[in-house]
């Protein structure tokens, strides 16, 4: 059986292969005598990806550890690909990449859908993105009387207008059509995990109300102030200097409103001296190169896959900027939190939840460049390491992979039992 890491194959090992999934006979379902096993599909999912598949690596190293677990998990790749670890199988089908959404893929295999749903009868199935993947899993799962839950990872709608209260016209049209597919899909989830107050508000002003609320976890032993002992090497090794760093780590996309970030360090860097450095990659790393134009106070470093460097990071930077007033949760600004590193945060959003409840940073009004200025220069100037302390202890008290999945699990048993009833 192969590791929790070498379960998510490397997109250059699947190129090699040749399987046909839709027409290779499936290898024998995985601890038969599992008393629940778990489906999870999505579009969500590439090697340069962060949150998702953080969750999706954590969630099989949590059912890896209990023998009553099974999971199955159906991701898109390159070319169609199987592996499996202890309890758990990984099916990659081939699939289009989508523009300029790199590396994310479409999932289009609905025969192979079908097939993998028959063969492998999970009791609930998890979807992770609201794409094409709803529907696929409606036809794969007809006739066998699976209850579909939905994780709402991304709030679609607001993609389309992040603050839908001034936008109008072309944007306003599509936020309204977002909300309304929305509903159209949730009539066949059984029910709706999100991570954050924000998300469910939004989904029960929409009218889905069938929702649950458990906030995402994070490694604490991988994400520990700790490490910040190894500080000057680790900024040696990324070119960093001696005094104050602010960083993001994660993906470029507009949703990060990062050109929000990119605004305003002019101004930090000029008041504290403090440099940037923007971790990750994404469809948006050409236009915040360009907007950045040669600055010396902003350093791109490239997507680390190294989690125990991505570690020695954040213990070793003295602020975690995370702009966007979109998110969902923010898995890199808890890791952060959970390293001893403060964050500043835009006002709305999961993140915002997150730094008003731990007390371990500030927050500037969204979208505003001069608030994040402002913020950021208070917070450069203020005790850094009081606040990471108070982060940290954030981080150990309700967020430990374990005690979500916990909760997840419990979920999915009240699903699946009141379904058989």
């Amino acid at each position: 059986m192969l590791s929790t890491n070498a379960l998510f194959l490397p997109d250059a090992q699947i190129e090699a292969g040749r399987l046909d999934l839709s027409h290779l006979s499936l290898p024998p379902v995985l601890r038969p005598a599992a008393t629940r096993s778990i489906l999870d599909i999505t579009e969500f999912y590439g090697e340069t990806t962060g949150g998702i598949r953080t969750y999706l690596r954590e969630k099989a190293k949590y059912v890896e550890a209990r023998p009553k677990l099974r999971q199955v998990l159906v991701l898109p790749g390159p070319r169609d690909a199987l592996s499996q670890s202890d309890g758990v199988r990984c099916y990659r089908l081939e699939g289009p990449r989508v523009p300029t959404q790199d590396p994310y893929r479409f999932m289009l295999a609905t025969r192979t859908n079908r097939r993998i749903a028959v063969h492998e009868r999970p009791d609930v199935i998890e979807v992770g993105s609201p794409g094409f993947v709803p529907w696929i899993v409606r036809l794969a799962a007809r006739g066998l009387d699976i209850p579909v839950v939905a994780f709402y990872h991304s709030n679609f709608p607001r993609v389309f207008a992040p603050f839908p209260e001034r936008a109008n016209g072309f944007r306003r049209a599509m936020f309204d059509l977002g909300w309304r597919y929305a509903r159209e899909i949730d009539r066949h989830f059984a029910h709706t995990i999100v991570c954050s107050d924000f998300v469910a508000n939004d989904l029960r002003a929409a009218g889905i109300d069938r929702v649950t609320k458990i906030p995402l976890g994070v490694d604490l032993a991988l994400y520990n102030p700790a490490r910040a002992a190894r500080r000057r090497e680790v900024r040696v090794r990324y070119g960093l200097p001696e005094g104050p760093v602010a960083a993001f780590v994660g993906r470029f996309a507009a949703e990060k409103e990062l050109d929000v970030l990119l605004d305003a360090w002019r101004e930090v860097h000029r008041r504290t001296g403090a440099q940037l450095a923007l971790v990750g990659d994404g469809p948006m790393r050409a236009q915040l190169v360009a907007q950045a134009d040669g600055a010396p106070w902003v350093r791109f470093l490239p997507y680390e896959r190294d989690r125990d460097r991505v570690a020695d990071l954040m213990a070793s930077i003295d602020l975690f900027v995370a702009p966007s007033s979109n998110e969902t949760f923010g898995l890199a600004p808890l890791e952060a939190l959970a390293s001893g590193t403060p964050v500043l945060s835009a006002d709305r959003g999961g993140i915002s939840e997150q730094v008003a409840t731990s007390g371990a940073g500030t927050r500037f009004i969204s979208g505003e460049s001069r608030s994040l200025a402002d913020e950021a220069v208070k917070l450069l100037q203020s005790d850094l390491v009081s606040l990471g302390v108070k982060g940290r202890a954030y981080a150990e008290k309700d967020h430990s992979w374990d005690s979500v999945f916990d909760r997840i699990f419990a979920l999915y048993d009240t699903i699946a039992n009141g379904r058989a009833r």
